[in-house]
């Protein structure tokens, strides 16, 4: 099968007048993240090249409708799944929201756009057994020698982090030792939106980050990394991925897990403790209680389960 034609690329000087002043303020006055830069300007991109195919193209986007706008979420929908395509309408909204601010525009046109409705997923996660399987993969490799002390102690500070302070990948690999406090077990983070939070780290994360400090780490100034290579250089979200899933190999799990479901697993687990839902929502540092409550459902599920089990009316 031949490989598909290269897209065509954007005229620079579409995106030196359009896109670069938006970009600018997402990442200096919103602090949004790299990753969410590049997906806001695949969303720009696609959307111009949809405008100069369909012929709608003027130079501005002034003169877009509603009803021109529904062609381009139908359409965009044999190319990319709903929730990219949620994703890519909400750059635009933000995108078009930002030039009406400054005049160019008349209107939101994306405002009341219909999308196709997306299917409610529930968090993926590791049962407390499976992740105490998880956990104990670098100590079975050091015992073994399939791999050395550092790697071992390395990788476990990791997944202790990850699932003892429900860190996302990104902020695993931008802990400073300046933002965690070894006598109080806690970190500050800094989350999506640059906003920061306090994260208590465990027992057992922070006993491993004591290990790893005093016998593995080179550098322990306020702003060295935590992780890092075998060089001392900052570790990144690839190297932390690609790492997970050898231990997920030796445990029996699958291989598709990711780095973010620790982090399911951190709240789910705390939610089936019994702890508040507004605590887990302020420990995960999510700004809305609709992204929490997600893992109701899981626990839910678990409380069930548990009902059924122990109730002789169940």
């Amino acid at each position: 099968m031949p490989a598909a034609a290269p897209l065509p690329p954007v005229p620079a000087e579409v995106l030196d007048e359009w896109w670069e002043p938006f970009e600018a303020f997402l990442a200096h006055e919103r602090r949004y993240s790299r990753y969410t830069l590049r997906n806001y300007r695949q969303a720009f991109e696609d959307f111009y090249r949809w405008l100069e195919a369909a012929g709608r193209w003027t130079g501005e986007f002034d003169s877009l409708d509603t009803r021109q706008l529904r062609d381009f979420v139908i359409e965009a929908q044999r190319r990319f799944d709903r929730r990219t395509l949620h994703n890519h309408v909400s750059g635009l909204r933000s995108f078009f929201k930002f030039w009406l601010r400054h005049g160019r525009v008349p209107r939101n046109p994306f405002v009341g756009v219909p999308l196709p409705k997306l299917e409610k997923r529930l968090p993926q996660f590791l049962t407390e057994e499976q992740m105490k399987r998880l956990l104990a993969g670098p100590q079975r490799l050091l015992e073994n020698e399939s791999i050395d002390a550092f790697t071992a102690w390395r990788d476990r500070l990791a997944m202790e982090l990850l699932y003892g302070g429900g860190l996302r990948v990104s902020e695993l690999v931008a802990l400073d030792y300046g933002r965690i406090d070894l006598a109080t077990g806690v970190a500050r983070v800094l989350g999506k939106g640059r906003k920061e939070r306090v994260c208590p780290l465990g027992r057992v994360a922070v006993a491993v980050l004591e290990k790893w400090r005093r016998e593995f780490a080179r550098d322990t100034g306020p702003a060295a990394p935590v992780l890092v290579t075998p060089r001392h250089e900052r570790l990144s979200v690839r190297q932390v991925q690609l790492s997970l899933k050898r231990y997920l190999a030796l445990a029996d799990l699958p291989l598709e897990l990711t780095p973010h479901k620790l982090r399911h697993s951190y709240a789910t687990h705390l939610l089936n403790a019994g702890a508040d839902l507004r605590l887990v929502q302020e420990l995960l540092g999510h700004a809305s209680l609709n992204s929490t409550q997600v893992y109701t459902h899981v626990s839910m599920g678990r409380l069930k389960d548990i009902y059924r089990k122990a109730h002789p009316r169940a």
